[in-house]
């Protein structure tokens, strides 16, 4: 378990990793060049995923290289919304990010139904097309708002100078290490419950869905109520799912409550942590500080899931509680 948790470990790092010069990178070619890019090196990467024969080969091909390829594209598409909204920016950027739950939902089956009765090489064949064709579409869509700045350094470090950003900065570097864990380990939880194999497969297309009704439904009231008091609200109702509903979970009711709450309050949460960085470093440094700021989300989703994986192995392969903690 713990082996093949590295390979979206590092994906997940390889895809957030280039915060910190992203800006730079697109003072140099516009961003439409850069998910271009993307679109040829994710296609590669899941091509060259279908022919591997050893867990090695996917750490370099579904783990590095389509991580890279990911990168390119993931902060042009988060850092647009901030740049062209203001009223509505905390439902703009949740709309945004509510992709990623629309995708695990449709995906999730998807790839199950392909592994079944293709085999996996060529369903990553198909994912491969999938990237193909929706990049180069996002390729020729993205406009963004703002010419790009003049005389970037490499690495701009003018946000450590604000206080705020250094919190929030430490805010996304805890944070994920519990967010992505879910994701990963409620279908083996439900496995290791002897529930039904429908239940673990549907747990995460459920929670994926939900994160799609969190994202925007409480990015849209989070424009009235506060972005900051919305973010403090998530944190504290996914931290109460984890510790009193999945914790405690031992029926297949239990286990639906807790992909319902987690879906919706976690990806509230990211969304909330997303919205605020304007308000924290100011419009003129969206860029900037969404760079830093996933750069800090990227460490949780290296290590989270490896580490969750090598506390349940500590306990002889049962250890969910320590997990869950």
């Amino acid at each position: 378990m713990t082996a093949l948790t590295w390979i979206g470990s590092l994906w997940y790092w390889f895809a957030n990793c280039t915060g910190p010069i992203y800006l730079w990178m697109t003072s140099k070619v516009d961003d439409r060049w850069m998910v271009a890019a993307a679109c040829l090196v994710s296609t590669l990467a899941m091509m060259l995923a279908s022919i591997t024969n050893a867990v090695w080969q996917l750490y370099l091909t579904q783990g590095v290289l389509s991580g890279i390829g990911t990168s390119l594209c993931w902060f042009s598409c988060m850092r647009a919304p901030q740049q062209w909204f203001n009223k509505r920016r905390g439902l703009a950027v949740g709309i945004t990010m509510s992709a990623s739950g629309v995708g695990g939902l449709v995906l999730n089956n998807l790839a199950n139904g392909c592994f079944r009765t293709i085999g996996y090489r060529w369903a990553l064949r198909i994912f491969g097309f999938f990237d193909l064709v929706f990049l180069a579409i996002a390729a020729v869509t993205c406009f963004r708002l703002n010419p790009p700045a003049k005389n970037v350094p490499i690495v701009d470090v003018q946000d450590w100078k604000n206080r705020r950003f250094i919190i929030l900065f430490l805010i996304h570097f805890v944070g994920n290490f519990a967010f992505y864990v879910p994701s990963g380990f409620v279908p083996t939880y439900a496995e290791y419950m002897d529930m039904d194999s429908w239940i673990k497969t549907n747990l995460s297309a459920i929670m994926s869905a939900m994160m799609v009704v969190g994202k925007i439904g409480l990015g849209f009231v989070s424009d009235y109520i506060g972005r900051f008091n919305m973010a403090v609200i998530c944190g504290i109702m996914a931290c109460i799912a984890h510790l009193c509903v999945w914790m405690t979970a031992t029926s297949e009711g239990s286990m639906w409550a807790f992909a319902v709450l987690y879906g919706l309050f976690g990806g509230g949460y990211i969304a909330m942590i997303t919205a605020v960085i304007a308000e924290v470093v100011g419009v003129d440094r969206i860029d900037s500080g969404t760079g830093w700021a996933f750069f800090a989300w990227s460490w949780g989703g290296f290590a989270a899931q490896p580490v969750a994986s090598a506390i349940i192995e500590s306990g002889g392969g049962d250890n969910f509680t320590g997990a869950i903690m």
